[in-house]
């Protein structure tokens, strides 16, 4: 039974529309200003976004990629997780989540990386995951060891998460310990049927998921593992642990990742969230929910991290 927190967050978050003074819910279509989108996101930042007590935060230049580190206290020096933000491919920065990540960041006591991908529409696929790619061998590079490496991400960014693994095997590279992706974007066709059947009842815009594949997929086909990683081979990829809200339009991308990851062989765990919404764990410890699947995905990450309390 969903707690009473929650059902208060899921109905101000669903209607919000209505405190805004709109009757509908906004809907999404190519003239849409992703600009503007952007502006929304870092005002949201701004009044959400503040940075927990006990967090450093320490900017950064990777070959060119605006970075930060979010250092907790008390944490393991070689231990890393790097993390991928959210916003359909066509936002994002470390202003807008660096709130959020701090928080998981001191919640698992690890340092975590965040980086600013190249853009859609300005910048379509490839760019999001060269510059993912390009962080990752940055980490190997500056001493970190694969097995001490963690990717953590959610949205578009839990999507990009799975594609840069599926690119780093491709290439032969050496794995990260685990991955977490939280409500996974893995399916840039759009053709699950929560796509549909969630559209009413999830938190985002009308049509804005098939507004932003366009964006982002450009003039390749959306079908392209790399782009969308449910169509890829999943074989040999590291411990997966995938979180998807089942009142979301992405809980199909999470749900049939898992089920042809462990088709695979891969060690890879799935968590629906009953009634929750898009990314939810990000909430704790807001609500019984929230505040249960973020330790569920600490404690994933402390276990393949050898991380002991």
């Amino acid at each position: 039974m969903t707690s009473f927190k929650g059902n208060l967050f899921v109905f101000l978050l669903r209607n919000r529309h209505l405190l805004n003074g709109r009757i509908k819910k906004e809907t999404f279509d190519q003239n849409t200003s992703i600009p503007k989108f952007r502006a929304i996101c870092e005002r949201g930042a701004n009044r959400f976004g503040r940075i927990p007590e006990g967090i450093v935060v320490k900017a950064i230049t990777i070959e060119g990629i605006q970075a930060e580190w979010l250092i907790p206290e008390n944490h393991p020096p070689d231990k890393v997780i790097m993390y991928v933000h959210g916003g359909g491919y066509v936002s994002g920065s470390c202003n807008d989540h660096r709130g959020i990540v701090s928080k998981f960041a001191r919640s698992a006591g690890i340092t975590n990386l965040i980086y600013e991908y190249r853009l859609a529409p300005e910048h379509p696929f490839p760019a999001a995951l060269d510059d993912s790619v390009t962080v990752y061998k940055w980490l190997l590079s500056s001493g970190y060891k694969s097995e001490n490496i963690l990717i953590a991400g959610e949205s578009a960014g839990g999507g990009l998460c799975l594609a840069t693994l599926i690119s780093l095997k491709d290439q032969g590279l050496p794995l990260p310990a685990a991955a977490v992706a939280i409500s996974p974007w893995t399916d840039l066709t759009c053709s699950g049927a929560s796509y549909l059947t969630k559209n009413k009842v999830s938190l985002a815009p009308l049509n804005s998921w098939t507004v932003f594949s366009k964006h982002y997929v450009g003039d390749h086909q959306p079908e392209d593992p790399l782009i969308s990683p449910l169509f890829g081979n999943l074989k040999g990829l590291p411990p997966l642990f995938i979180n998807s809200g089942c009142d979301d339009e992405l809980y199909d991308d999470g749900e049939q990742f898992y089920l042809k990851a462990r088709q695979a062989g891969v060690n890879v765990s799935f968590r629906p969230g009953k009634k929750m919404f898009h990314c939810y764990p990000l909430m704790a410890p807001m609500f019984k929910e929230a505040t249960e699947a973020m330790e569920e995905i600490i404690g994933f990450i402390h276990l393949h991290l050898k991380i002991t309390q």
